[in-house]
């Protein structure tokens, strides 16, 4: 993942890097008058790749077996997350066997279009000598120029790429499971023998120290000013929300960044519930600004941040970011309207600012948020962050186990704005100091409420269906599309 300043404001661009060994004849009589021609199809979707946004790395044409080992931990020596294995010509299907030993997976296996020559021929030879040794992989044919082929490539590689910078991540939970939810307690062993992913946890009264301290620096206060010149208002209300209690949720914030970054921690969740939101602050301001890609002090990379502790909804937002640099949205599932056919998601703050607007502008956000007391869940009080989610095209997603066996549900989604006087109405008539996401599924509400997994739920703007299949394959999760 790399790191954008564009015009002051933060911008991420994943770009996952990906090789091509590119197959040919075992015999060198037959292989040298092919080398150009090889090397032509290999261009052409190198290129294309590379036009998508994928880092590409290629090796020489492979024709021996010691080829297909050297060329194979070259590629895995340039830090490679996945591997196309591309045909154009016969190419003998023992080379693909041994570089599958050394190479990164996992594999895609390309076919190109040459009827002249029997590529297609290849890739089938090959994909049936590495179902033999249980190697898995993907097939996709055509030529690369075609859209829908190239997105089939494209998201392979972007499925591999999320897989990939999940291994080494460090999970830093803070708390234990929250208020009975099972479904946000997930078993440390299989997030590392599966995703490669560790858990650290960390007490919650480490926040509740750090913040006492944070309160004395100047810059809580400069925060809260920031904050007050931003925002469409502030609701002090003298009892749940003051300024005291706002600065309290700041140095909260400015508590877990600290952590964050002594222990290294890739992303996060705070159990919040009952300890902090009883007896302390409600920790919405520092997880809405967690995953927002901005704080009081400039643009930042977002720092995923489930509330509740919720370590699948932490897990699922993390490859979201992968996937597509984002923001991504963490909700409860809460209320849908018959009459309009329109899911309610809503949380009691935990949506970064972000979907105000859908910038990566903290003005342009800002001036759709209204800080907001908290009601009688939260008796500590402290500020929701209030605003309607930003109309858009949406992909939404959760990881969740059955039977000890991971899957993740999938579907496509629209954010939604209504009449400016009817959606003061029905937000008013569910939780009208929280964030709404007004929402028209893809698919019947029927059909999500019979099968969706758990009450939260994970989405970003745009079009991530085929990305998310393609990491479940990679991961050894089942995907489940509604």
């Amino acid at each position: 993942m790399t790191n954008i300043q564009r015009k002051g404001v933060f911008v991420m661009a994943t770009k996952p890097r990906i090789g091509i060994l590119t197959f040919s004849d075992g015999r060198e009589y037959a292989h040298a008058p092919q080398i150009q021609e090889n090397k032509t199809f290999e261009t052409r979707l190198r290129r294309a790749l590379e036009a998508a946004g994928i880092d590409v790395v290629t090796g020489e044409l492979v024709w021996t077996n010691e080829l297909a080992a050297s060329e194979g931990k070259k590629l895995q020596a340039a830090g490679c997350e996945a591997t196309i294995f591309n045909y154009a010509v016969w190419a003998f299907p023992q080379f693909s066997v041994m570089a599958s030993r050394f190479a990164p997976g996992p594999f895609l296996l390309f076919g190109q279009v040459n009827p002249s020559k029997p590529g297609m021929v290849s890739v089938l030879a090959a994909a049936g000598a590495l179902d033999q040794i249980g190697v898995a992989y993907r097939r996709v044919f055509g030529e690369i120029e075609n859209p829908e082929v190239l997105r089939q490539v494209v998201s392979f590689a972007r499925g591999a790429h999320a897989a990939a910078a999940l291994r080494g991540e460090t999970f830093g939970l803070f708390g234990g499971r929250s208020i009975g939810i099972n479904t946000a307690v997930a078993p440390t062993d299989l997030w590392a023998k599966q995703f490669g992913v560790d858990v650290e946890h960390v007490d919650q009264w480490e926040i509740v120290r750090r913040a006492e301290e944070w309160m004395k620096k100047p810059e809580v206060l400069a925060a809260q000013q920031w904050l007050e010149s931003k925002v469409r208002k502030v609701h002090y209300d003298g009892q749940q929300l003051t300024p005291e209690k706002l600065r309290l949720q700041i140095a909260s914030y400015y508590a877990v960044r600290d952590i964050v970054r002594e222990r290294h921690f890739a992303f996060t969740g705070i159990k919040a519930q009952p300890e902090l939101t009883e007896h302390f602050v409600t920790a919405d301001i520092a997880e809405a600004f967690l995953n927002d890609p901005y704080d009081f002090d400039g643009p930042h990379e977002p720092i995923v941040c489930s509330t509740e502790a919720d370590m699948d909804a932490a897990l699922t937002m993390e490859v979201f970011k992968h996937l597509a640099g984002t923001p991504v949205l963490f909700a409860d599932v809460r209320h849908y309207f018959a009459d309009i056919d329109v899911l309610d998601l809503v949380n009691s703050g935990e949506h970064a600012t972000y979907f105000a607007a859908r910038s990566f502008d903290p003005d342009e956000n800002l001036a759709h948020v209204e800080l907001k007391p908290q009601g009688f869940y939260f008796p500590a009080g402290g500020a929701a962050v209030f605003h309607i989610a930003a109309p858009g095209e949406v992909t939404l997603a959760r990881m969740s186990r059955k039977d000890g066996r991971y899957r993740m549900h999938i579907l496509k989604g629209e954010f939604v704005r209504l009449d400016p006087d009817d959606e003061a109405r029905r937000v008013a008539s569910v939780q009208d100091n929280w964030p709404h996401a007004f929402t028209k599924l893809a698919c019947s509400i029927d059909t999500f409420l019979q099968n969706f997994p758990a009450n939260h739920i994970h989405g970003v703007y745009g079009q991530w269906i085929d990305e998310l299949v393609a990491f479940c394959h990679n991961t050894g999760v089942e995907p489940i599309v509604l």
